[in-house]
């Protein structure tokens, strides 16, 4: 009879395991629509419009990839961009929303798998002001 009492207490404590598990690993959808296994409940993404045109965000997206870190990745059809800053990855898209205003996604995961929305944030800021930088100009 104890043995049976310890036998449920296992089971019941391996099922919680699994279920804490499960909710922790799974997949996460990249803006460039793929899915990556990580944690999905973190917060890794932002989004930002400026009143610029898609090449212009893209180059300075482009830039500022290169200048923090290493670019892995240029897909200019769909207008993303993927890189590696200190063991993150790191996605930016592009995408016009009007003839003047385009909408930017910064993503930023660890390599654990986990967000990293503050390095996200901080690329975003960064390509704010290299956009900033080169309307300026000379």
């Amino acid at each position: 009879m104890v043995a049976w009492h310890f036998m449920k207490r296992y089971v019941a404590t391996g099922g919680l395991v699994f279920c804490l598990l499960a909710l922790c690993v799974g997949c996460y959808h990249t803006v460039e629509g793929r899915s990556r296994v990580g944690k999905p409940f973190s917060k890794d993404r932002l989004e930002s419009r400026y009143e610029r045109p898609v090449p212009v965000i893209f180059e300075a997206a482009k830039n500022v990839l290169a200048f923090q870190g290493t670019l892995t990745g240029e897909n200019t059809i769909a207008n993303t961009l993927q890189g590696k800053v200190d063991n993150n990855t790191v996605w930016v898209k592009v995408e016009e929303i009007d003839s003047n205003i385009s909408r930017v996604w910064v993503q930023a995961r660890k390599k654990s798998g986990g967000g990293n929305i503050d390095l996200a944030s901080e690329i975003d800021k960064q390509i704010a002001l290299q956009l900033q930088v080169s309307s300026v100009g000379p």
